[in-house]
């Protein structure tokens, strides 16, 4: 019987997803709420349906005669896809009861604080608190958490509504700008951690956690009281030695706690000289635009282990004996530009950047006399996967990347912010 599986998401970073699909002689869908996604035209069928349309999404799986869904790179697209497997009666590593341990950022919190294992002090604090009370009731509510601290929205993703409060004074300010960005009744307060950051992707494989990869996530701070922004991500760490034995014990132990058996499992989180590591965020997909990466620097496929998991999952457990994180083939990043809201009128130099011999693969996201959205299906002003033998090799690339990427307005304003790449001196 030839297999029909359905690929939730049709954005760029699906199609190789489809196309490997396709070659292995798979019927493909694809679907989702973006009509213009380029993973449609390499699809069999695609539907035009938003993603967190259920009912109607499960409704296409029975009618179309579906028999396996795959999606991964964003929260949302996980959520949907466990909701969708659950009412089209389609198998899912997940199952929807175990959602809010990976979607609720509090939920997550809660596990961890209660299982005793490294995570910031945090408060959940009323968002009726922060329209209504005074500062001093609001400085009450975090009392005992030591700063700076970091203001999240519990039901938003990526970057919105998040806010570094350096002090008791940045406090009310901050606190009330991220109640404006949430639909719900509480946002999440917690200490800010300025340590090393990591992601790390993982298998869960008959309850174990089998590591994939471990990266260097690298911030730049554009604006002062916001977020830093991911930079550069490079792989492998430089502080593998140091990180993997306490991550993967963390994560075997909340997988334990959420009774997750099988499938994709990410972590970021930080790590400092003389106080261990410390959760940031853990998720039950990999991460878009980076597992890219896995392919360059150690020829392991995300897309196949994905494909094998739903109809070969024999050959996953090969592939994951086979990998070792400490014998990549080389050393590869992806840099990551962000830049101003403005119209884009010059990119030449960004063009220019993407033929230098160290690019594996370019990705401009704009074209010129377009405006730069903020979150849109563009999430960058462009990303380049590069490689090269060494760390320092690599790092002396990034360098003049970093220094030579520019995009100008009509004005000839520059819009790109300028990276940084931080210090390891330990």
């Amino acid at each position: 019987m030839k297999h029909k599986v359905l690929i939730l998401g049709t954005l760029g970073e699906f199609t190789e997803l489809v196309q490997k699909a396709k070659k292995r002689g798979y019927e493909v869908v694809v679907c989702d709420g973006y009509p213009d996604g380029i993973a449609r035209k390499y699809a069999d069928k695609d539907y035009t349906i938003p993603v967190t349309d259920i009912d109607s999404i499960a409704q296409m799986c029975r009618e179309e005669k579906i028999d396996g869904i795959i999606t991964s790179f964003s929260d949302l697209l996980l959520e949907c896809m466990v909701k969708i497997a659950a009412k089209a009666g389609l198998p899912c590593y997940l199952k929807p009861e175990q959602l809010p341990w990976y979607r609720d950022k509090s939920a997550c919190r809660e596990v961890l604080d209660k299982l005793g294992l490294p995570t910031p002090g945090f408060r959940k604090v009323p968002v009726d608190l922060l329209k209504q009370g005074s500062e001093e009731e609001i400085q009450k509510s975090v009392s005992g958490l030591q700063y700076p601290l970091i203001s999240k929205p519990l039901d938003k993703y990526g970057s919105r509504g998040i806010f570094i409060i350096k002090d008791q004074e940045q406090l009310a300010g901050s606190v009330r700008k991220t109640a404006e960005f949430t639909d719900l009744d509480e946002i999440l307060i917690e200490e800010y951690n300025d340590g090393f950051e990591f992601n790390m992707m993982t298998w869960v494989s008959d309850g174990a956690v089998r590591v994939i990869s471990i990266a260097d996530r690298e911030k730049t701070q554009f604006a002062e009281g916001e977020l830093p922004e991911s930079t550069r991500n490079v792989y492998p760490s430089c502080l593998i030695d140091k990180v993997e034995e306490p991550a993967v014990s963390l994560l075997q132990s909340y997988i334990e706690y959420t009774g997750q058996k099988e499938g994709p499992l990410s972590m970021q989180f930080f790590w400092k000289a003389g106080e261990g590591i410390q959760v940031c965020e853990i998720a039950a997909r990999f991460f878009g635009y980076e597992h890219e990466l896995t392919d360059m620097v150690y020829c392991f496929n995300m897309e196949e282990l994905l494909l094998n998991y739903v109809y070969d999952n024999e050959y996953v457990t090969k592939m994951l004996e086979a990998q070792d994180i400490r014998k990549p083939l080389m050393h590869g990043a992806v840099l990551y530009f962000h830049g101003r809201l403005k119209q884009i009128q010059e990119q030449q130099a960004a063009y220019e950047l993407a033929e230098d011999k160290a690019v594996v693969k370019p990705w401009i996201f704009y074209e010129a006399g377009e405006e730069v959205v903020a979150y849109g299906p563009n999430p960058y002003l462009a990303l380049y996967y590069i490689e090269a033998g060494s760390r320092e090799e690599l790092d002396e690339i990034s360098r003049d990347f970093f220094e030579k990427m520019s995009m100008t307005d009509p004005d000839g304003e520059e819009i790109v912010f300028q990276n940084k790449i931080p210090k390891y001196s330990l």
